[in-house]
């Protein structure tokens, strides 16, 4: 070999061999998308990168994770997720939201999506079905709009003479509000009760809602499973002691902050159940049925009934899966 040769091959080895080991340590990016503030959910992000890492994954030494915010509005919702797609995500992840997976599903065929939401991911048109969802979607249904009915029959057993329950919706998020509406509807009917719907948008809405409910003397209320209810539920339990109105909430991180009681999932485990997810999509993972909630609770607040000077009848106490004192 003459040394000109040489010299040229050991020049284009030393370009080569570091761009090849920097491919090689190039880690997989997850793209985060959620309609609320990260202030919100603090426990349930620690509960996603705890499942993350009983797979396997840590951020920042084997993945990276690129989170987006946005406010629950489509045309947010659908920019913030093509960012993710520019950004060459290796999957997106839309804990707690059906919107936000509408949108990333919106604006990419190829990236896997992993989500968990209480809307039917089938009545939604987010899948074909929950054991082949076909296309780039999966993840857990939580199931909690299906719920309604319980909800409404925890509070007719607390409350029996209160004849009309207020139902709080989110008008921004139009599926979820369409499916609690129809079934609170079912359910008030099957128990002799009627329902009166009360749709917010923001902070004064809701302010409002619970001025009118009050005024309207309606006997206690039921606040609908929704990401952006989620992050204000301080306001709600809140709104709901001082107007003296008994309310039920769909999970219990309600209840932690003064909410009267709660019904549903365990969020928590719901998030560490969707880290797991992302972390067998990451491994190669193809076809993966949506699971379904496996965790429910019930959790009462002893301490607010005092406030409302309400007595919790033995029959809710004995099936209680947690009560705050």
């Amino acid at each position: 070999m003459k040394r000109r040769d040489f010299i040229t091959l050991l020049g284009g080895a030393a370009v080569t061999w570091p761009l090849a080991a920097r491919a090689q340590s190039v880690m997989p990016v997850i793209g985060f998308l959620r309609p609320s503030p990260p202030v919100s959910v603090p426990h349930l992000l620690a509960a996603f990168r705890a499942g993350l890492k009983e797979i396997g994954f840590v951020e920042g030494q084997n993945i990276a994770i690129e989170y987006r915010w946005p406010e629950l509005q489509d045309d947010r919702l659908r920019k913030a997720a093509a960012e993710l797609v520019r950004r060459q995500v290796a999957v997106i992840v839309a804990p707690g939201s059906t919107a936000a997976a509408h949108a990333a599903k919106a604006v990419t065929t190829t990236i896997p999506i992993v989500y968990s939401s209480g809307v039917d991911p089938v009545k939604s048109g987010l899948i074909a079905s929950l054991n082949r969802p076909g296309g780039n979607v999966t993840g857990i249904y939580q199931v909690s709009v299906d719920f309604v009915a319980k909800r409404l029959g925890l509070l007719h057993e607390l409350v029996p003479a209160v004849a009309t329950i207020a139902v709080l919706v989110n008008a921004a998020n139009a599926r979820v509000a369409e499916l609690t509406t129809n079934e609170a509807q079912v359910a008030a009917r099957s128990l002799g009760l009627e329902i009166k719907v009360f749709p917010t948008r923001n902070s004064r809405d809701i302010d409002a809602a619970f001025i009118d409910i009050a005024h309207q003397r309606t006997g206690a209320v039921l606040v609908s499973a929704d990401v952006v209810f989620t992050g204000r539920r301080v306001q709600l339990a809140t709104l709901a002691s001082r107007f003296a109105i008994p309310a039920i909430f769909p999970i219990r991180e309600y209840a932690e902050v003064g909410g009267l009681m709660s019904y549903g999932e365990n969020l928590a485990d719901v998030w560490r159940r969707v880290g797991i997810y992302v972390g067998r999509v990451l491994k190669g993972e193809k076809g993966l049925p949506v699971e379904q909630s496996a965790k429910f609770e019930f959790v009462l607040n002893l301490q607010t009934a005092r406030v409302l000077d309400l007595a919790i009848p033995p029959g809710l106490l004995a099936i209680a899966d947690e009560v705050i004192e």
